[in-house]
Protein backbone atom coordinates (compact mmCIF):
# COMPACT_ATOMS: atom_id res chain seq x y z
CA UNK A 1 0.00 0.00 0.00
CA UNK A 2 1.27 3.71 -0.75
CA UNK A 3 1.45 5.22 2.26
CA UNK A 4 2.79 8.95 1.43
CA UNK A 5 0.23 8.41 -2.39
CA UNK A 6 3.74 9.70 -3.61
CA UNK A 7 4.62 8.83 -7.15
CA UNK A 8 8.07 7.46 -6.02
CA UNK A 9 6.73 5.12 -3.35
CA UNK A 10 4.03 4.08 -6.21
CA UNK A 11 7.22 3.57 -8.67
CA UNK A 12 8.85 1.46 -5.60
CA UNK A 13 6.08 -0.80 -5.08
CA UNK A 14 5.05 -1.84 -9.05
CA UNK A 15 8.60 -2.99 -9.21
CA UNK A 16 8.51 -5.45 -5.99
CA UNK A 17 9.36 -9.25 -6.12
CA UNK A 18 8.66 -11.74 -4.02
CA UNK A 19 12.41 -12.46 -3.32
CA UNK A 20 12.23 -9.03 -1.43
CA UNK A 21 10.94 -10.58 1.31
CA UNK A 22 12.99 -14.07 1.18
CA UNK A 23 15.26 -13.22 4.39
CA UNK A 24 11.67 -13.34 6.30
CA UNK A 25 11.48 -16.88 5.69
CA UNK A 26 15.33 -17.82 5.50
CA UNK A 27 15.05 -16.08 9.51
CA UNK A 28 12.14 -18.64 10.63
CA UNK A 29 13.61 -21.90 8.45
CA UNK A 30 17.22 -20.69 10.51
CA UNK A 31 15.26 -20.69 13.70
CA UNK A 32 13.30 -23.38 13.80
CA UNK A 33 16.55 -25.43 13.25
CA UNK A 34 17.49 -24.11 16.38
CA UNK A 35 14.71 -25.32 17.77
CA UNK A 36 14.78 -28.72 16.13
CA UNK A 37 11.40 -28.40 15.02
CA UNK A 38 9.89 -30.97 12.88
CA UNK A 39 9.13 -28.60 10.10
CA UNK A 40 11.34 -27.12 7.81
CA UNK A 41 10.01 -24.34 6.25
CA UNK A 42 7.31 -22.55 9.07
CA UNK A 43 6.51 -20.12 6.74
CA UNK A 44 6.32 -19.30 3.22
CA UNK A 45 6.09 -16.01 2.13
CA UNK A 46 4.03 -15.01 -1.30
CA UNK A 47 3.49 -11.71 -2.49
CA UNK A 48 0.04 -10.29 -2.86
CA UNK A 49 -1.80 -7.31 -5.20
CA UNK A 50 -1.28 -3.38 -4.97
CA UNK A 51 -4.02 -2.38 -2.12
CA UNK A 52 -5.35 1.08 -2.89
CA UNK A 53 -8.26 1.77 -0.46
CA UNK A 54 -6.56 1.97 2.66
CA UNK A 55 -7.63 0.06 5.93
CA UNK A 56 -9.51 1.88 8.78
CA UNK A 57 -6.65 4.75 10.92
CA UNK A 58 -5.96 2.88 13.74
CA UNK A 59 -6.82 4.70 16.96
CA UNK A 60 -3.57 5.66 19.70
CA UNK A 61 -2.59 3.61 22.29
CA UNK A 62 -4.66 5.42 25.01
CA UNK A 63 -7.79 5.57 23.17
CA UNK A 64 -9.47 3.41 25.67
CA UNK A 65 -10.78 -0.23 24.96
CA UNK A 66 -13.75 0.43 22.91
CA UNK A 67 -12.60 2.53 20.74
CA UNK A 68 -9.85 -0.30 19.64
CA UNK A 69 -12.41 -3.17 19.38
CA UNK A 70 -14.12 -1.18 17.09
CA UNK A 71 -11.33 -0.61 15.32
CA UNK A 72 -10.15 -3.97 15.34
CA UNK A 73 -13.55 -5.25 13.92
CA UNK A 74 -13.67 -2.88 11.07
CA UNK A 75 -10.03 -3.79 10.00
CA UNK A 76 -10.76 -7.65 9.92
CA UNK A 77 -14.08 -6.74 8.02
CA UNK A 78 -11.42 -4.51 5.61
CA UNK A 79 -9.58 -7.19 5.14
CA UNK A 80 -11.92 -9.69 4.78
CA UNK A 81 -13.55 -7.49 1.51
CA UNK A 82 -9.92 -6.81 0.69
CA UNK A 83 -8.78 -10.07 0.84
CA UNK A 84 -11.66 -12.31 0.57
CA UNK A 85 -11.67 -15.01 3.38
CA UNK A 86 -11.10 -18.89 2.35
CA UNK A 87 -10.16 -22.27 4.07
CA UNK A 88 -6.43 -20.91 3.54
CA UNK A 89 -7.22 -18.23 5.85
CA UNK A 90 -7.12 -20.55 9.05
CA UNK A 91 -3.56 -20.93 7.93
CA UNK A 92 -2.01 -17.79 6.96
CA UNK A 93 -1.50 -14.76 7.86
CA UNK A 94 -2.01 -12.00 5.87
CA UNK A 95 0.54 -8.64 6.25
CA UNK A 96 -0.66 -5.67 4.68
CA UNK A 97 2.48 -3.57 4.14
CA UNK A 98 2.46 0.41 3.87
CA UNK A 99 5.37 2.15 2.20
CA UNK A 100 6.29 5.48 2.95
CA UNK A 101 9.30 7.68 1.24
CA UNK A 102 12.60 7.57 2.88
CA UNK A 103 13.75 10.74 4.45
CA UNK A 104 16.02 11.03 6.77
CA UNK A 105 14.89 10.97 10.78
CA UNK A 106 11.34 10.14 9.74
CA UNK A 107 9.68 8.41 12.18
CA UNK A 108 6.77 6.15 11.22
CA UNK A 109 3.43 4.70 12.52
CA UNK A 110 3.74 2.09 14.99
CA UNK A 111 3.03 -1.13 13.18
CA UNK A 112 0.75 -3.53 14.32
CA UNK A 113 0.26 -7.39 14.34
CA UNK A 114 -3.12 -8.77 15.42
CA UNK A 115 -3.79 -12.50 16.47
CA UNK A 116 -7.22 -12.13 15.88
CA UNK A 117 -7.82 -12.74 12.14
CA UNK A 118 -3.86 -13.18 12.08
CA UNK A 119 -3.18 -9.68 10.73
CA UNK A 120 -0.25 -7.76 9.98
CA UNK A 121 -0.28 -3.90 9.60
CA UNK A 122 3.35 -2.81 8.62
CA UNK A 123 4.80 0.52 8.15
CA UNK A 124 8.21 0.39 6.13
CA UNK A 125 9.84 2.38 3.77
CA UNK A 126 10.12 2.31 0.11
CA UNK A 127 13.60 1.78 -0.31
CA UNK A 128 15.83 -1.02 -1.55
CA UNK A 129 18.56 -0.46 0.54
CA UNK A 130 15.89 -0.79 3.74
CA UNK A 131 14.24 -3.80 2.47
CA UNK A 132 16.61 -6.43 5.29
CA UNK A 133 15.17 -3.68 7.89
CA UNK A 134 12.02 -3.43 6.19
CA UNK A 135 11.73 -7.21 7.06
CA UNK A 136 12.82 -7.08 10.47
CA UNK A 137 9.25 -5.25 11.15
CA UNK A 138 7.06 -7.77 9.35
CA UNK A 139 8.83 -10.52 10.99
CA UNK A 140 8.18 -8.97 14.25
CA UNK A 141 4.88 -8.24 13.79
CA UNK A 142 4.11 -12.00 12.40
CA UNK A 143 5.28 -13.26 15.44
CA UNK A 144 2.60 -11.18 17.13
CA UNK A 145 -0.45 -12.83 15.21
CA UNK A 146 1.30 -15.67 16.79
CA UNK A 147 1.32 -14.86 20.54
CA UNK A 148 4.57 -13.30 21.30
CA UNK A 149 4.80 -10.29 22.86
CA UNK A 150 7.29 -7.25 22.73
CA UNK A 151 10.56 -7.14 24.75
CA UNK A 152 11.30 -3.73 25.17
CA UNK A 153 10.70 -1.06 27.54
CA UNK A 154 8.78 2.42 26.80
CA UNK A 155 12.22 3.69 26.10
CA UNK A 156 12.37 0.94 23.30
CA UNK A 157 15.35 -0.59 25.40
CA UNK A 158 15.60 -4.46 25.21
CA UNK A 159 14.35 -6.32 28.59
CA UNK A 160 16.87 -8.25 30.47
CA UNK A 161 16.91 -11.30 29.94
CA UNK A 162 13.66 -11.94 27.92
CA UNK A 163 14.65 -9.01 25.67
CA UNK A 164 18.53 -10.18 25.08
CA UNK A 165 19.89 -13.04 22.29
CA UNK A 166 22.69 -13.99 24.72
CA UNK A 167 21.99 -13.23 28.09
CA UNK A 168 24.02 -15.45 29.68
CA UNK A 169 27.67 -13.93 27.70
CA UNK A 170 30.14 -12.66 29.88
CA UNK A 171 30.67 -9.66 30.06
CA UNK A 172 27.14 -9.40 28.84
CA UNK A 173 27.89 -6.32 26.79
CA UNK A 174 28.38 -5.60 23.88
CA UNK A 175 25.97 -7.93 22.85
CA UNK A 176 25.98 -9.10 19.49
CA UNK A 177 22.73 -10.04 18.17
CA UNK A 178 19.09 -8.97 18.99
CA UNK A 179 16.02 -10.85 20.01
CA UNK A 180 13.41 -10.27 17.42
CA UNK A 181 10.39 -8.95 19.61
CA UNK A 182 13.24 -6.34 20.72
CA UNK A 183 15.02 -5.52 17.42
CA UNK A 184 17.97 -3.92 18.73
CA UNK A 185 20.93 -5.41 19.88
CA UNK A 186 22.44 -4.19 23.17
CA UNK A 187 25.64 -2.37 24.10
CA UNK A 188 25.39 -1.60 27.39
CA UNK A 189 22.29 -0.84 30.09
CA UNK A 190 21.53 2.20 28.39
CA UNK A 191 21.79 2.07 24.65
CA UNK A 192 20.90 -0.49 22.18
CA UNK A 193 21.56 -0.59 18.46
CA UNK A 194 19.08 -1.31 15.93
CA UNK A 195 19.43 -4.75 14.14
CA UNK A 196 20.63 -4.41 10.34
CA UNK A 197 19.03 -7.47 9.31
CA UNK A 198 17.29 -10.32 10.23
CA UNK A 199 20.49 -12.24 9.67
CA UNK A 200 21.61 -10.62 13.71
CA UNK A 201 18.35 -11.58 14.81
CA UNK A 202 17.46 -14.78 16.87
CA UNK A 203 13.90 -16.04 18.37
CA UNK A 204 14.84 -16.36 22.39
CA UNK A 205 13.58 -18.89 24.61
CA UNK A 206 10.44 -16.97 25.96
CA UNK A 207 9.48 -15.78 22.84
CA UNK A 208 9.57 -19.90 21.18
CA UNK A 209 7.54 -20.68 24.21
CA UNK A 210 4.85 -17.87 23.61
CA UNK A 211 4.79 -19.04 19.71
CA UNK A 212 4.54 -22.69 21.25
CA UNK A 213 8.13 -23.72 19.71
CA UNK A 214 9.10 -25.16 23.14
CA UNK A 215 7.41 -26.57 25.98
CA UNK A 216 7.36 -23.59 28.66
CA UNK A 217 10.38 -22.73 30.16
CA UNK A 218 11.07 -19.60 33.24
CA UNK A 219 12.45 -16.29 31.92
CA UNK A 220 10.82 -12.72 33.12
Amino acid sequence: MNGDGSMLVEQYIKQLKVEAFNDIDVFFQDEAKHYNLSIQNPTVTSLGSIISKLPPKAPLPDAGFSKIALWSLKLRYWAYKTTPDNNSNLYRVRAFIYYHQAEENKQLQHSLGLDKGLLVIAHTFAANQLEQQNNIVIAHEILHTLGASDKYDRNNQPLFPAGYAEPEKKPLFPQSLAEIMAARVPQSNHQAEMAESLESCVIGIKTATEINWIQSKTQD
